[in-house]
């Protein structure tokens, strides 16, 4: 067995330890920078909907043109392709020439924190004095409405995609109420939020 071999084989065993001990929280993935159009070897907790043989992302590109490219790339912002948020981590590999071999990325899913924080915060919240009524002039955006959707989520412990088919209806209704299904792409953000086709986001409206 060459050394590149043995190094992806001993990393391919660092990715199912990982995986295996955050499972639902943590994306794992090994990439083959030798073969970067097929450069995914290994996927715990696929979160990315990525299968293995699937290309290399632009930091393995990167890693692959530039042998002087860090080896460790550490809690950047990233996003999942169904729009949750994630922290990533990349740690490179190199063999004794000090060439680029491999890389092992984590994609913490950071949604389920951010919905524990919501439910911290309603349990913690104390009631206020009724308000009189206050208008924004200003425009809602799909941030705003994803943040309100999460709430209603926590509210109710759990996130978004784990609530039962009553549960979105009464979220997209409640929205719609709101006013934030008049933002632009609200309707394609919802579909990402719960994890439902726009058939069905519009069928929860009638």
């Amino acid at each position: 067995m060459t050394e590149d071999e043995l190094l992806l084989r001993e990393a391919e065993t660092i990715v199912t330890a990982i995986g295996r001990m955050f499972p639902g929280l943590c994306e794992v993935v090994l990439h083959d920078l030798r073969n970067p159009e097929h450069a995914i070897r290994a996927i715990e907790n696929n979160e990315s909907g990525r299968s293995i043989g699937d290309p290399a992302t632009e930091l393995g590109i990167a890693r692959i043109r530039d042998p002087d490219y860090p080896s460790v790339i550490q809690n950047y912002p990233n996003t999942f392709p169904d729009g949750r948020p994630a922290k990533s981590t990349s740690i490179g590999i190199r063999n004794s020439a000090g060439e680029y071999v491999a890389a092992i990325c984590l994609n913490l899913d950071v949604s389920l924190f951010a919905t524990v924080a919501r439910s911290l915060h309603n349990l913690v919240r104390t009631d206020e004095r009724e308000q009189s009524f206050t208008e924004t002039l200003r425009a809602r955006t799909t941030t705003e409405l994803r943040a309100l959707a999460e709430e209603f989520a926590a509210e109710r412990c759990r996130t978004p995609h784990a609530l039962d088919s009553t549960e979105k209806r009464e979220m997209v209704r409640f929205l719609r109420d709101e006013g934030f299904l008049d933002v632009k792409n609200a309707v394609r953000t919802l579909t990402d939020i719960l994890g439902v086709s726009r058939a069905t986001v519009y069928n929860y409206l009638k």
